[in-house]
């Protein structure tokens, strides 16, 4: 069932990139060089709408959050990775997905660099483990903790900045 569940959730999503036109190659570009925002549009969409529902069943008490440590030197190491390799193909990982799904063949190379970095990061676990994996960690934080405030608040102004955001988005036809 949790196949089945994860399959029909990973096909709603490659829909929502289709129709939301964030496959599009010129969009990926537009994003990175700061002259197309749709992008983040979708994306914090995404995550106001994600952190709404996500939120309202922790309060109701269906879900329980797993939240894991902040370690900085991996993050930035790989923030940078996935940058790099953002820029250089022009998709991230769900996006160049759905481009292949469009039959958009060169992304095939993209996910085999997906692929293969997985599997560099897997045989060099163990010789990071105790050390790059271990830089700057913060252990198990989160900003409403960090700020001391409900997740409500945190939620609340996100959103709202978020709103402020895409209206001046739409303003300047971004």
């Amino acid at each position: 069932m949790d196949l089945t569940l994860g399959l029909l959730t990973g096909i709603l999503f490659g829909f929502l990139l289709q129709k939301g036109r964030v496959l599009r190659f010129e969009k990926q570009i537009g994003f990175l060089r700061l002259i197309d925002m749709t992008i983040i549009k979708f994306m914090l969409s995404a995550i106001i709408v994600g952190s709404i529902g996500l939120y309202m069943l922790v309060d109701l008490g269906m879900i329980s959050l797993s939240i894991k440590s902040t370690v900085l030197g991996a993050q930035i190491i790989g923030g940078l990775i996935f940058g790099i390799g953002w820029a250089i193909l022009g998709y991230c990982p769900g996006t160049a997905a759905g481009a292949l799904g469009e039959g958009r063949v060169h992304a095939v190379w993209g996910l085999l660099g997906m692929l293969l970095g997985a599997s560099l990061y897997a045989e060099a676990y163990s010789g990071m483990k105790d050390n790059l994996l271990k830089w700057g960690d913060l252990g198990k934080i989160t900003l409403p903790g960090v700020l001391q405030v409900n997740h409500w608040v945190v939620i609340s102004v996100f959103a709202a900045l978020g709103i402020a955001f895409f209206i001046w988005c739409e303003k300047k036809k971004l």
